[in-house]
């Protein structure tokens, strides 16, 4: 007896075929092989859990899991405790330029969080020119190194993670549900805080297990304020590159844990979701509320001051690259030296980024799309199990994967340590969840019938996928490419571990100039690396009124 497989579903098993291929072996295989190297010796020949005894036997090492975990959970509070009055402000009070506000609120997520750090510490550092002005004063200032500071650069630039998804939430919210309460003798404030709130908790947590997820990973911002605290993505690094073994173990030990932290957190937020429900049946966004004065100019003001606030490190850095700086020590001085000394060497580095940052936003778009295809069109537990997979690697923090690549490629059939290909394909693995999530949010609102119209009159499914779905979705491809690339431009975790001789990022120029001490290199390199990134991003917005003018 065959096995007949229909028309319409030959495209779909294919790509999720090659989908599990790409996938099993670029993400699947490396992460087997980090769980491999914690329970071998370090000659990776005799299976052992002394290297997780080891690990956590060790006072220094369970405080980098502590320190993490509590500065997760604070920056988690902090940018909750700061969105949601932002949110609701935005999407119920009139607040004048909200689009200026949602525009600008948005461009943390787009720009190195561990620039931000650095333009930290040129501020309120030790010789930061805020601390100097109030030492002028007489006025003392205490130590931006440490947890105060990780958690400040983490609210600042972590916090759209919340302020958007809560956003909408409350713009989704019922409105008769309010009226219903309020009829019933609830206070505005009252309505506020036992109806509509609650129902935003979904938004709320989505957002909230970002920020700690991306706390978890970072290696950047620690690398740069941490300091002697101990943090888990940077101790990991630390271990990697210390090992003399040809397993290492005790990295892989700490790549596991933090996988197994971050896995915790998943379903910890899915287990809360699940026994409990949420939805409304609202068909239209609830009405602007009317306020007085008073409240309307404080939400406003408010709302400006956080986006500012945010935006002060990245202006910061601009401006200071342009100033004179004499090792470590800066003197405010006008001088375009800084951008001298980084680009009279090399413009490689330059070049790695937009090549790297290109290549690998292809390879995204290009796999993620019609996975995402697969995940909504096919209906079976294939496609659920793709789906689960293609969303790991937004839980695996990019050191940990990038510590799986070598330990995958650095020998055997398929040897790609070295060269520029790994990277690209470790940036390719890390960011494919934005193209699968993004795609499949528009191919769910994209009705089937019109590929089975097209399919019924003589197009082949591959055909009516390249020629009916990938138009429509060409929006949200666009949208998902360019956050793509300035993602993998701002890249810092995956390819400090990855890289190799002629093949540095401009993340990596400023990693070096940051241990070295050459301040002035770095910020030149933040300041080229801002302007890289914002060029796409306002290419992309030209692009899409262009397109609503023409339609």
């Amino acid at each position: 007896m065959t096995l007949t497989i229909p028309h319409q579903q030959r495209l779909p098993l294919a790509i999720a075929a090659l989908g599990f291929l790409f996938l099993g072996l670029f993400l699947l295989y490396p992460l087997f092989n980090v769980f491999g190297a914690s329970v071998l010796d370090g000659d990776g020949e005799k299976f052992t859990f002394a290297n997780y005894v080891k690990i956590l036997g060790r006072p220094f090492y369970r405080g980098a899991v502590a320190n993490t975990l509590m500065i997760g959970v604070a920056a988690t509070i902090t940018t909750i405790v700061i969105s949601v009055p932002f949110a609701f402000a935005l999407a119920r009070l009139p607040v004048p330029g909200k689009a200026a506000i949602v525009a600008l609120a948005a461009m943390p997520l787009v720009l190195p969080s561990f620039v931000s750090a650095y333009a930290i510490v040129l501020l309120l550092g030790r010789a930061g020119v805020v601390t100097q002005w109030l030492n002028s004063w007489g006025i003392g200032f205490g130590s931006i190194y440490g947890a105060g500071g990780i958690v400040l650069v983490y609210t600042l630039t972590l916090y759209p993670y919340v302020l958007l998804p809560t956003m909408a939430g409350f713009k989704a919210v019922d409105v008769s549900i309010e009226e219903a309460a309020q009829s019933l003798g609830s206070s505005p404030r009252r309505t506020l805080w036992t109806v509509t709130l609650p129902i935003v908790v979904p938004s709320i947590l989505a957002g909230g297990l970002l920020v700690f997820i991306e706390t978890l990973e970072n290696f950047g911002v620690p690398f740069v304020l941490a300091e002697d605290m101990p943090i888990f993505a940077v101790e990991a690094f630390k271990l990697f590159v210390g090992e003399t073994a040809p397993n290492p173990s005790s990295a892989g030990v700490l790549g596991v844990l933090l996988i197994l932290m971050t896995s915790l957190v998943l379903l910890i937020q899915r287990r809360f979701l699940a026994n409990r429900r949420f939805a409304t049946g609202a068909r239209s966004a609830p009405p602007i509320l009317k306020v007085g004065p008073g409240l309307r100019i404080a939400a406003t003001v408010y709302c400006w001051s956080v986006v500012l606030l945010a935006l002060v490190p990245f202006f910061a850095i601009v401006v200071l690259s342009f100033m004179e700086f004499r090792g470590p020590v800066l003197h405010p001085n006008f001088s375009t030296a800084n951008f001298t000394a980084l680009f009279e060497r090399s413009t490689r580095p330059l070049l790695n980024t937009l090549m790297f940052a290109t290549l690998a936003a292809i390879g995204v778009t290009l796999i993620g799309v019609p996975i995402a295809y697969v995940v909504t069109r096919l209906r079976s537990g294939l496609a659920a199990v793709l789906d689960v997979i293609a969303t790991l690697p937004f839980a695996v923090a990019g050191t940990v994967l990038a510590i799986g690549f070598v330990v995958s490629f650095n020998s055997g059939w398929l040897i790609l340590t070295g060269g520029p290909f790994i990277m690209v394909l470790a940036y390719t693995v890390r960011k494919i969840p934005f193209a699968v999530r993004s795609s499949s949010g528009i191919l769910h609102q994209i009705d089937p019938s019109l590929e089975e119209a097209s399919i019924s009159l003589g197009r082949s499914p591959l055909q009516t996928f390249a020629r009916i779905l990938v138009p429509l979705m060409l929006g949200g491809i666009m949208s998902g490419f360019v956050l793509t690339w300035v993602t993998i431009a701002s890249e810092l975790s995956a390819t400090v571990v990855l890289y190799s001789g002629q093949w540095r990022t401009l993340t990596v120029v400023m990693f070096q100039a940051l241990e070295g001490g050459g301040g002035g290199i770095a910020t030149a390199a933040a300041s080229t690396l801002i302007v890289v990134t914002l060029v796409p991003i306002a290419l992309l917005y030209r692009l899409i009124r262009r397109y609503e003018l023409a339609a």
